[in-house]
């Protein structure tokens, strides 16, 4: 899944931003990301599912068996 970064504003100046797509505490990093480009002061967090879930990486690994017979 694609990670994608809903923010919305508000006509009350509100921002409500949502992650899709990152797993676990990595959405944490977006905030600090809106931060950085608008000065917000964070009032309230909501944890979607997705946070309490671990993101998994996946491991590629190539192996060859030669014989010599």
């Amino acid at each position: 899944m694609a990670k994608k970064l809903k923010i919305k504003l508000l006509p009350n100046g509100e921002i409500q931003m949502e992650t899709h797509g990152v797993k676990g505490k990595k959405c944490l990093d977006y905030i600090d990301l809106l931060k950085k480009l608008v000065n917000v002061k964070i009032s309230d967090i909501q944890y979607s599912q997705e946070y309490y879930e671990s993101e998994t990486e996946v491991e590629h690994q190539e192996s060859a068996h030669i014989n010599l017979d």
